[in-house]
């Protein structure tokens, strides 16, 4: 299961690369929230025309087609710096300092492999569909209104590799507290106990609290 994670920040280059990443994940996954409410207008638009005048949104299918990437790919990149994705957290959580970063290192190392698979893969896919010499640079396009598909095809590859560009900072990380012991090392996700998520809740919620009370 996914559990929470807390992620740690200082001065160090690492750090200092991880929050400058994390601009550019905060960005994606806030177009992939942009997406889920831009099917939900093309929803209400599309139910909303045929009820009312028989006419539903012309190439509704289609449409959702070219929204579907953003909503699948794009944020997780961020979810992946935030240690939201499933992992066994009851087996991860019995470990400690080295073990725990090999077990953590080994893990990630894997998934960068599996991505950078993904990225080749997707781009070549891309590529197949893109052609500077056709008809909205596109091979092939949507069956009903023919949409251009390429678009589609390059959210993939953009945010695999984003998501490799994190991998990479994680293994940094990972390596760098394995090799020097490190009890908490920054730029990974650090799992957070029960105890220890309710007080950075509540801690959060005093800020919000506090924030309020001062533009009262």
């Amino acid at each position: 299961m996914a559990g929470s994670a807390a992620v740690l920040e200082d001065g160090s280059l690492i750090s200092r690369l991880d929050r400058r990443l994390l601009k550019a994940e905060q960005l994606l996954a806030l177009l992939s929230g942009l997406a889920v409410f831009s099917l939900m207008i093309l929803a209400v638009v599309s139910v909303g025309g045929r009820n009312a005048a028989n006419a539903p949104l012309p190439g509704y299918v289609d449409w959702i087609e070219q929204i579907m990437p953003l909503i699948a790919f794009m944020g997780i990149a961020y979810v992946q710096r935030q240690g939201g994705h499933i992992r066994m957290d009851i087996f991860i959580g019995a470990l400690r300092r080295r073990a725990l970063w090999l077990f953590e290192l080994v893990s990630v190392v894997l998934i960068l492999l599996l991505i950078l698979a993904l990225v080749w893969g997707s781009w070549s896919h891309f590529l197949r569909s893109f052609d500077f010499a056709a008809p909205l640079w596109s091979r092939d396009s949507s069956i009903d209104i023919g949409l251009p598909i390429w678009p589609a095809k390059l959210l993939a590859p953009v945010a695999f590799g984003v998501l490799a560009l994190r991998l990479l900072l994680q293994v940094w990380g990972y390596g760098r507290a394995l090799v020097l012991g490190l009890e908490a090392p920054v730029a990974v996700p650090l799992i957070q106990t029960a105890a220890e998520q309710a007080a950075a809740e509540a801690d959060q919620m005093q800020g919000h609290d506090t924030n309020g009370s001062g533009q009262g």
